[in-house]
């Protein structure tokens, strides 16, 4: 039997340890059998365990113990808890210290056989994305978009619809959201990935430079010029990003709108137009449909460019995927450093998904790569984090601040997405806690509109 399938079964109950090994048996997986914590922690070391289905109340050494230790040892294996004391707080206390699931006593089968199957298939999915990383990793340094949030998967999904199109996509987003990598996966999975991809950040440039830079320029278009190519010809046959182009002068404006409707551009000093094959994408953290009400961006430009508007939901509304992120970090860190891949204590991912994290994923980037370099201990301490982290946001977790007056549907989403982010994004367990149906979570959050406030963080 292959090694993936194997489970680590923990109770000091004999007669029950025998029956849910027999369970797992029948499915077809192999299993390992522990009659208390410190047995199973001997067996956790051994590498083909991939599940741990543990009692939570033992003596000794107790399921939540052995949980934080199997966080410490092996991060990589997914923990279901077995309970007679299923209240909320130990739930909640559960699956913020690591475990993937939990299930009541008496224990009825097809909830064990479901609640394993589920971990196997997240852990088989996570191996695969860490492979996929690496892979991508060996072949340039690749830098990918990770999330599995709703927030993110909605946002993906509009990307990977966009993608294979010649559609302008204008990328909405703050900034440290990751606009640059969405406009390259935009880039990766369309049709022309093997063409050039060329950015320009119009913000960092001045006026003058930004046209040159632009358009190009023709021999003696001023004292000292010598004829050069600009971005859009760089980028023919391929992808163009115009990085804050809410930061455009208004000549420039005039010049791309051109571009956009002939498919043409003329260099600076030059008489004839120039063909270009572009597949642009422009991005902002600005919001310019107020720039084209107060005078400041053209009302024709603006809908040119934004054919499909791809909006990147800030990390405070997906922070169900800080975990991923963080370990997405720490690997990469880590190996850019030489140094060991280390776990988060779990205090210390407690602070970073309790964070409001206003400068989004780059922020947390570089807390981790702070964290990575100087980390003595066996895992990430919360000394380790920045101290804005540290600090964190204010008030207490597990607790949001609604003012009088905020409508019943958006009350319903922050209190949507502040129990997903306390049970770690998993839907069951939030719909649980909150006595409804899964598929009411689901309904709720699609309703969502974009121009919405943000849920708050706990406060």
């Amino acid at each position: 039997m292959a090694n993936e399938t194997t489970v680590l079964v923990v109770d000091d109950d004999q007669a029950n340890l025998e029956s849910v090994a027999r369970i797992f048996q029948k499915m077809g997986l192999q299993t390992l059998t522990a009659p208390g914590g410190r047995a199973a922690v001997e067996l956790l070391r051994r590498p083909e365990v991939s599940v741990m289905v543990t009692d939570l109340m033992m003596p000794g050494v107790d399921g939540q113990e052995l949980l934080r230790t199997a966080r410490a040892l092996r991060p990589d294996v997914e923990v279901v808890l077995m309970t007679a004391f299923g209240t909320v707080e130990t739930a909640v206390d559960a699956m913020r210290e690591g475990a993937y699931d939990f299930i009541t006593k008496p224990l009825k089968r097809q909830s064990l056989e479901r609640a394993v199957q589920k971990a196997l298939e997240k852990r088989a999915l996570v191996a695969e994305n860490r492979a996929l990383r690496a892979r991508l990793a060996e072949v340039g340094g690749a830098r990918e978009m990770v999330g599995q949030s709703p927030a993110f998967r909605a946002f993906m999904e509009t990307l990977e619809q966009a993608a294979p199109t010649s559609a302008t996509v204008l990328v909405l987003g703050e900034s440290g959201t990751g606009k640059e990598l969405a406009a390259r996966a935009l880039h990766q999975r369309g049709a022309r990935p093997n063409g050039p991809f060329v950015a320009v950040n119009c913000a960092a440039l001045p006026e003058g430079i930004l046209e040159a830079e632009l358009f190009g320029v023709e021999r003696g278009a001023y004292t000292g010029a010598v004829r050069k190519e600009g971005r859009f010809e760089r980028a023919h046959g391929g992808t163009l990003l115009l990085d804050e182009v809410g930061e455009l002068p208004p000549s420039a404006q005039v010049k791309l709108l051109r571009v956009l409707q002939e498919g043409e551009i003329e260099r600076l000093g030059g008489t004839q137009s120039v063909k270009v094959d572009v597949r642009l994408v422009a991005a902002t953290n600005k919001d310019l449909r107020k720039e084209v009400a107060e005078g400041r961006f053209r009302e024709d430009l603006y809908y040119r460019l934004n054919v499909v508007e791809l909006l990147i939901p800030p990390l405070r509304e997906r922070r169900e995927d800080v975990a991923l992120l963080a370990d997405h970090f720490l690997r990469r860190y880590a190996a850019k450093n030489s140094r060991p891949v280390r776990p988060l204590e779990p205090a210390a991912l407690q602070l970073l998904e309790e964070y409001g994290w206003p400068g989004n994923v780059r922020e947390l980037e570089h807390a981790l790569e702070r964290a990575v370099v100087l980390c003595r201990a066996e895992a990430i301490q919360p000394a380790d984090l920045p101290e804005p982290v540290r600090k964190g946001g204010g008030g207490s977790a597990g607790h949001i601040v609604i003012s009088i007056g905020t409508p019943m549907e958006e009350i319903e989403r922050r209190v949507i997405h502040e129990t997903l982010r306390h049970t770690r994004g998993d839907k069951n367990l939030a719909a649980r806690l909150l006595g409804i149906a899964a598929r009411t979570i689901y309904r709720k959050l699609e309703r969502r509109e974009p121009e919405d406030e943000p849920p708050p963080t706990a406060g």
